[in-house]
């Protein structure tokens, strides 16, 4: 069926979709639909976008494909008006907050979560639960209502009286983890839309392996017109439409407004137009008119490509003053105006009370899936037990009893054949073993497969649809959109996903990636051309800055191998850590295998170790990461070859290495008089670990291009330009 653009008459619209004016009587009357766009754009730019709207009816678009619509209108009033009436009261409590989008997209989410979305509040957890996603996180009132009205145990009354205090489960943006009910950390605009890509994709990935019985279920997400405008949103709605996400519906509150005004100042963009060149189904409802939106949603779900419903709102429904402009988008209605509110939404009630008639509706409303939830539980207990274990296992998200093993295979075959081999390629050995023992690893690039070298045997096939049978995903070249993907495939459940791309491109994925910190999520990233070793593509490609960014983000945990060994141990670590993100800074140069011993040890969980001693009491020590581990050992021969006792340090990961007791981390340093950090990257952090007396050689602006051996060489980043600085600090 064609996507179907329905728009509106004011006069036409009940309940009144538009802003609100007092007569001079008292009594509350229609003003125009868009009296703040009107306003800004008076000379009639609101073109295409205004042209939609100006001239039909809101009718149902959908009248012959619902069999069931909401028949009590005033019940559903009265459930959508207590949203509102929390929103305005807890933002009003904090002095703090954005009422005018739960207010607004009120009559949505209850529609949403009253008659459509599969939920148990008893059990959050549930695997074949459907996601729901507030993309525009700063409307965190919308969903915290919701929780609490629909008898989630972790969100109370006093939560949401708490709103944005210290320590309240309620903070300013839903946080994952922080509070019951969140899917993922939304606030940051377009990041919720772009996960809803993971965890779509994720849900029919998991499909595939597992069938109908075990995962059906869809994902959908209430977006902003601010999410529509962040560049991530376009590489998330391309890669939606490119993999057919049949099960991802967002909901997209058009209220033309945002902090500075109209959206008509900014935005020319068709956006039903935009979706539906990207391959989604894209179509334009009344928001406050429940049975379109439970036609649209419904007939959503019968399509073969993901969804757009563009819900015409007014933002902060219901105020009749602030209504319908910019001054409800971010700040406290204030007292006047929240009672004029209830007067217009008839709500009689105090602040934070909820009739019991609307609590219990909204409380059977919590118990709508649970026969489904039951349902699901059996043909669970009834799955083979072989597949039951694993797929409870994926879901657990612990890994496979003989993981240690593979990866200590990986070890022992590199120490056998003992040749010098790029880090990268270090890390396609390790993966081919890993990802051929652990199904749930899914994989891919932003479009650099074969240079990342994420490709292996186990992961050939491609996530494609209609099967989505494969584990390696096409990300194209779209760094941010990869990341926030990842985000929703880890959130999601089920699988570990990792993605490659060029370090120094890892710029444009940060925002994910420190979401995912903040989360605390396993996502692993698989970053090289790690250094001026690039070479002849020079500083826009050379990466200097960018491992001192990477480290200063929290909770993310930074790997730069020196050699196969401490590569597969980063992998493992990488896979080990669940509450983390990791990065692997992986080389395109070849290096040599430098940990020849026989040791089972995973020197790289202790974040830095000695690799080789000195002769004597050391004279020098010598801190290296990566690449320049290799250098750092050709300097301590010519040094020790002239006398010089010195000592070298790896240093594969600070984080670690800075979470070890404070007496390792003195006898890893040790007492030699010269200390001097070796990284073909920025000094930035290098201080604490080695101490701000200790010399550096490394970059202090940007690279050049040329062959990766003159380019070190011109930046001094030698072992004689070691021994230099070596022999220089000595005489001192």
């Amino acid at each position: 069926m064609a996507a179907i653009k329905v728009i509106f008459d004011a006069a036409a619209l009940s309940p009144p979709n538009g802003a609100f004016d007092r007569a001079a009587g008292g009594a509350i009357t229609r003003a125009p639909l868009f009296p703040h766009a009107e306003r800004a754009c008076s000379d009639g730019q609101l073109g295409s976008i205004a042209a939609r709207e100006d001239a039909a009816s809101t009718v149902n678009p959908f009248p012959s494909e619902t069999a069931v619509l909401m028949s009590n209108r005033e019940k559903h009033d009265r459930m959508a008006n207590a949203i509102r009436a929390l929103a305005m009261d807890a933002v009003e409590a904090a002095n703090s907050g954005h009422p005018g989008m739960p207010m607004g997209m009120a009559d949505v989410a209850t529609v949403l979560f009253g008659k459509v979305l599969k939920f148990d509040p008893t059990d959050p957890q549930w695997p074949d639960r459907d996601r729901f996603i507030l993309s525009a996180g700063h409307g965190s009132m919308l969903i915290y209502s919701l929780l609490y009205l629909t008898g989630y145990e972790g969100m109370t009354l006093d939560d949401i009286k708490h709103f944005r205090q210290l320590g309240s489960r309620t903070p300013g943006h839903p946080e994952y983890g922080h509070t019951v009910g969140i899917e993922t950390t939304t606030g940051p605009l377009g990041q919720g839309l772009a996960n809803s890509v993971g965890f779509a994709l994720a849900e029919r990935m998991l499909n595939a392996q597992f069938g109908d019985d075990l995962v059906d279920h869809h994902t959908y997400v209430i977006a902003g017109d601010g999410c529509l405008m962040e560049g991530i949103s376009e590489e998330a709605i391309e890669l939606a439409g490119r993999q057919k996400l049949s099960k991802l519906i967002v909901l997209w509150d058009d209220n033309h407004i945002t902090i500075d005004g109209s959206t008509a100042l900014s935005v020319a963009t068709d956006q039903l137009a935009r979706f539906e060149a990207s391959g989604w189904e894209a179509t334009r409802i009344d928001g406050h008119d429940p049975d379109a939106i439970l036609a649209a949603i419904e007939h959503a779900k019968t399509t073969d490509k993901p969804s757009l419903i563009a819900c015409r709102t007014t933002i902060g429904y219901g105020a009749p003053n602030k209504g319908g402009t910019n001054a409800v988008h971010g700040a406290p209605l204030g007292a006047a105006e929240i009672a004029a509110a209830r007067a217009f939404l008839n709500w009689e009630y105090g602040p934070f009370e909820i009739p019991s008639d609307v609590l219990d509706a909204w409380r059977l409303a919590g118990l709508r899936s649970r026969q489904a939830h039951k349902s699901w539980s059996q043909r669970l207990k009834d799955t083979e037990v072989g597949q039951r274990a694993e797929f409870e296992r994926r879901i657990r998200g612990e890994l496979p009893s003989k993981f240690g093993e593979t990866v200590n295979g990986v070890i022992a075959k590199a120490r056998a054949d003992g040749g010098a081999v790029a880090t990268r390629k270090s890390s396609e050995i390790t993966l081919e073993a890993l990802t051929a023992a652990l199904p749930e690893m899914v994989g891919g690039s932003a479009d650099l497969t074969h240079s990342n070298n994420t490709k292996t045997k186990a992961t050939s096939v491609y996530v494609e649809p209609p099967k989505y049978e494969g584990r390696y995903i096409n990300y194209g070249i779209r760094e941010h959109g990869m990341a926030a993907a990842m985000n929703g495939i880890a959130l999601h459940g089920g699988f570990i996903p990792y993605g490659g791309t060029f370090l120094v491109f890892s710029d444009y994925a940060r925002g994910s990636i420190r979401l995912a910190a903040l989360m605390g999520v396993r996502v692993v990233y698989v970053f090289t051309h790690d250094s001026i070793g690039v070479g002849e593509d020079g500083p826009t490609h050379q990466p200097v800055e960018h491992l001192a960014a990477l480290r200063a983000i929290p909770n993310l945990t930074v790997f730069r191998p020196c050699d196969t060994v401490e590569t597969a141990e980063a992998w493992k670590l990488a896979l080990e850590h669940k509450t983390g993100p990791s990065v692997l800074a992986l080389t395109r140069q070849n290096l040599p295998l430098l940990r020849t011993d026989s040791s089972d040890r995973c020197l790289t969980a202790r974040g830095a170790y000695e690799l080789a001693p000195a002769s004597d009491e050391a004279q020098v020590s010598l801190f290296a990461s990566g690449s320049e581990v290799s250098l750092a050992m050709k300097a301590r021969e010519s040094l020790e070859a002239q006398g010089i006792a010195t000592r070298v340090v790896s240093v594969p990961c600070f984080e670690l290495f800075l979470n070890q007791p404070e007496e390792t981390r003195k006898q890893v340093i040790g007492k030699a008089p010269v200390k001097i950090a070796i990284e073909a990257a920025i000094r930035q952090g290098w201080s604490d670990i080695v101490g701000s007396d200790a010399a550096f050689v490394g970059m202090t602006g940007f690279g050049a291009s040329g062959p990766a051996p003159e380019v070190f060489a011109h930046f001094g980043i030698t072992p004689e330009g070691v021994v230099a600085t070596a022999l220089s600090r000595l005489k001192r």
